[in-house]
């Protein structure tokens, strides 16, 4: 019976330990997992484009105060009150936006136009001309990114005209003709501030001011016999509204 009694209480302390070894190992196995690491796709890198092409239609408008008139023998006409007007003109553009940084860009401006001179002053009336421009404009540019949509920029640069097609009135005045005209090509300093409003990634609206300071010299003959020389102080602004489109 004792001996009995001892078989059944090893056996039980037996149990007993089997039982508290098997929790054990389970606890243990229990605190080695981890929680699954969570991967999270990365956001994707949005390609830049450095290419930005815009269509404007732009205004360009003279501004002539301070052109000189030189006429050869004709002191009267050789007065401060002579001078010249150069018609204003609206055509359309193209330029073509390069960035090195989203904020540091060059702009090159392309496009031709036609103008029509007449005397001023003393002249007033006299029909001198016509000329075609072609001005190539390039400017260095600082865009502005902390406005959204709103893309403000200022910029600076130079500009080169070249002046073609140019062919004298032949019109008589109170007996006086222009019979020949030449304008010698000219480089200028440009400055511009402007902004893009984007409609999307790749569509918006454009609205740009340059002013150029344009200063050729040029050559006349009045009647065909009397030379007139002098600076046409064509310092145009041009003011310019369309479509951007950024690749």
């Amino acid at each position: 019976m004792e001996t009995s009694m001892r078989t059944r209480t090893v056996l039980t302390a037996a149990s007993l330990l089997a039982l508290a070894s098997s929790l054990a190992s389970i606890s243990v196995r229990a605190a080695d997992l981890r929680p699954a690491p969570v991967y999270y796709k990365a956001p994707p890198i949005e390609s830049f484009n450095p290419w930005m092409i815009r269509l404007r239609v732009l205004g360009v408008l003279p501004d002539t105060a301070g052109s000189s008139v030189n006429v050869a023998g004709t002191p009267s006409l050789s007065s401060p009150s002579s001078g010249l007007s150069i018609s204003y003109q609206a055509i359309p553009e193209l330029d073509i936006t390069y960035f090195f940084t989203k904020n540091v860009a060059a702009e090159l401006i392309l496009g031709v136009t036609s103008h029509h001179i007449s005397g001023s002053g003393a002249l007033t009336g006299l029909d001198i001309g016509k000329a075609w421009l072609l001005p190539p404009t390039l400017t260095l540019q600082y865009h502005f990114t902390d406005f959204g949509r709103l893309k403000p920029y200022i910029g600076a640069g130079v500009n080169y005209t070249a002046f073609f097609n140019q062919s004298a009135a032949n019109t008589s005045l109170a007996g006086l003709a222009v019979t020949d005209l030449r304008i010698s090509n000219k480089f200028g300093a440009a400055v511009q501030f402007g902004f893009d409003y984007m409609l999307d990634r790749h569509w918006g609206l454009n609205f740009d001011v340059k002013k150029l300071w344009l200063r050729p010299q040029y050559s006349a003959t009045v009647n065909n016999a009397v030379a007139v020389t002098g600076r046409a102080n064509i310092d145009p602004w041009l003011v310019g509204g369309g479509v951007t489109y950024k690749f």
